[in-house]
């Protein structure tokens, strides 16, 4: 019976006119890697900027300590998650004796990825003024953005 042959990654049973080629997950998590890695420099930079903006706006801000504290930790776990996606990729997602070393990597990433969140939630919540116009920091959407590449390896 057909209903009982087991289904293929493409979802048709095997040698049922499937042409496809078999679903590479290597080449999946380099590509979502990829577009983690380049949301992850697009909010270093942000967050760098904010920093250096903090920086020469002096200690006279109210929030200056809580924000210089949480940027700095915002980059440091930004750095973290880069580490681990470039070693994500490096290993061989077929090889069964390193996927559960790859699924705890991948957890501590979208972990970390998490934290990033709401540190940013935080930055954007003290905002930040300068001149009489006031600058926020919105960092929060990018990184939420790229939560979407952490589901899974």
């Amino acid at each position: 019976m057909e209903e009982d042959r087991p289904l293929s990654e493409s979802g048709k049973a095997p040698g049922a006119g499937n042409t496809q080629p078999p679903f590479n997950m290597n080449h999946y998590a380099t590509k979502k890697s990829a577009a983690q890695s380049m949301l992850d420099v697009a909010l270093l930079m942000a967050n760098s900027s904010q920093l250096k903006t903090v920086l020469h706006s002096g200690a006279q801000h109210r929030f200056y300590a809580p924000l210089i504290a949480l940027l700095s930790l915002s980059i440091s776990l930004q750095v973290a998650v880069g580490l681990l996606l470039i070693f994500i990729v490096k290993y061989d997602l077929n090889d069964v004796k390193i996927q559960p070393r790859l699924h705890t990597m991948n957890d501590a990433a979208t972990v970390f990825v998490f934290f990033t969140v709401l540190i940013n939630i935080f930055i954007t919540a003290l905002g930040f003024e300068s001149g009489g116009g006031s600058v926020l920091f919105e960092t929060a959407l990018a990184q939420t953005r790229s939560l979407n590449f952490t589901e899974d390896v």
